[in-house]
């Protein structure tokens, strides 16, 4: 499968997840939506690595040049796991507080 293929759909992964934080007012649509962006860079690193490491194949056919970005994948994926559990405690700390999910009301929390 070509790399044009994947690069346009993790361009409109982005693109979705983009507007989705730029227009939506819900905390937890703006996490998804920003699980979603990087659920794009990680398709397109991984992606990217097969083709390298398909051509890296092709000239040595023991080189494991091109599987670093995997391993990185993986390393991002934790720490968007761990990101996700420290923005939902504090998006029920927020609904605790003001019975709302509204990005708009967290200056209410400055008190």
């Amino acid at each position: 499968m070509p790399i044009q293929y994947y690069i346009y759909l993790c361009l409109a992964l982005f693109s979705i997840g983009v507007i989705g934080v730029l227009t939506r007012r819900n905390a937890i649509v703006v996490f998804m939506c920003i699980e979603l962006m990087l659920n794009a860079v990680n398709l397109l690193l991984v992606a990217f690595s097969k083709m390298f490491h398909g051509y890296a194949l092709a000239q040595n056919a023991t080189s494991t040049t091109g599987i670093d970005a995997q391993i990185f994948v993986f390393f991002i994926m934790v720490v968007a796991a761990a990101e996700v559990s420290v923005g939902l405690a504090i998006i029920v700390m927020m609904y605790r507080n003001t019975h709302s999910v509204d990005i708009n009301f967290l200056n209410r929390l400055k008190n």
